[in-house]
């Protein structure tokens, strides 16, 4: 994720944060300071940071039960807003899903009940109310609020909508009943329903409920298009779906004959072969500008060449074609042919054209031409 610096590992995973996030500790310290002094910023800054800690720990609750299952997550981010874990795949098991989505919040329980423990009988049920009315009242206890923000991120994180943990688990369940399909469909209505009448009532009074409102619709949306294109693409290889009317360039051109290339065509992604007719790497428009204006049009292309480090074959199923665009960030992979020649291309822009036919036509069955 763009704006991130990375703090460290755990694990196979990286630990990020957004620079974002720096600007959140810096207002909160500076709005408590002016309000109660330099106590109260350490005090507010000290909470968040604890909380945040806290908001880690829960999504290492996700990532390392998915590594059960045998998903890898490359990194985790946190935002002012919170953490995403980067799993590269949810499970295919409802029942897989259940226990990632849930590992979370029960991660945030564990918390939340050492911290009562801790406290023992000095905490009652007024001071956890204000450890979530007062958040940064200097005066309430650090740990009190820390507890009742434990229970908070439960509470919020169970909502039953996309992206919450609560819609996933609706998902699983969903799905164990009335497969995955059809699961999808109803929980990422329930999350616009839910989504719209948070907007609703934030309409008297908290703003705060509107900007909620938008990020679950949109993410619910967003759950239902995911879901529409696993289940277009489930039945249909990688040599369904990939480009065959395209151009390659050589390996010995310059960036002149790339920009010629480019401007006689439709492409924006070239793959690169050389003399044999194997592909090498993959020439993107953005990489080609870039290097034309550093080092101007007489250099060969290779300075502009993306390595391929992944290729697909034409018999892989479509929904492994996907993951590994996904997994290696790109916008276009090679196809190979069984005797290791360049048989196509995957592209992003590919999958979405079949997507806006299914949109449009649901019935129609896609094959290769």
């Amino acid at each position: 994720m763009g704006w991130s610096i990375t703090l460290g590992r755990a694990g196979e995973t990286a630990i990020r944060i957004h620079l974002t996030f720096l600007l959140l500790l810096i207002w909160i310290g500076v709005s408590a300071w002016l309000r109660g002094g330099a106590g109260a910023a350490v005090h507010n800054v000290v909470f968040i940071v604890l909380l945040f800690a806290c908001v880690l720990l829960h999504e290492f609750g996700h990532i390392l039960m998915a590594r059960r299952f045998g998903i890898p997550t490359p990194e985790v981010t946190l935002l002012p807003i919170g953490g995403v874990a980067m799993l590269q795949r949810l499970p295919d098991k409802p029942g897989e899903q259940l226990l990632v989505a849930i590992a979370g919040p029960a991660v945030n329980v564990v918390i939340a009940a050492i911290l009562f423990v801790a406290l023992g009988a000095s905490l009652s049920a007024e001071q956890l109310a204000q450890g979530l009315t007062r958040i940064d009242d200097p005066q309430i206890s650090l740990l009190a609020k820390l507890a009742a923000a434990n229970v908070f991120l439960v509470l919020f994180n169970m909502i039953p909508a996309f992206p919450m943990d609560g819609g996933r688990v609706l998902n699983a369940l969903l799905a164990m009943r009335i497969g995955k399909r059809r699961a999808i469909e109803i929980s990422a209505r329930i999350g616009q329903a839910l989504a719209i009448a948070f907007g609703f009532l934030g309409l008297f009074g908290n703003p705060l409920l509107i900007f909620i409102a938008i990020f679950i619709y949109m993410a619910a949306a967003s759950e239902a298009d995911v879901s529409a294109l696993h289940d277009v693409t489930a039945d249909l290889s990688v040599a369904d779906a990939m480009e065959t009317g395209f151009h390659s360039i050589h390996a010995d051109k310059s960036l002149e004959d790339a920009v010629d290339m480019l401007l006689a065509t439709p492409q924006v992604e070239f793959p690169v072969v050389d003399y044999a007719g194997k592909p090498v790497g993959i020439l993107a428009r953005d990489n080609l500008l870039a290097a034309l204006r550093e080092h101007g049009p007489s250099t060969g292309i290779m300075s502009a060449v993306t390595e391929m480090k992944t290729t697909l074959q034409t018999g892989e199923p479509l929904p492994a074609g996907l993951e590994a665009l996904n997994a290696n960030n790109a916008s276009a992979l090679c196809v190979l042919a069984p005797d290791g020649s360049l048989a196509g291309m995957l592209t992003r822009q590919n999958i979405a054209e079949m997507m806006m036919i299914h949109a449009a036509r649901p019935q129609w069955r896609f094959r290769r031409l």
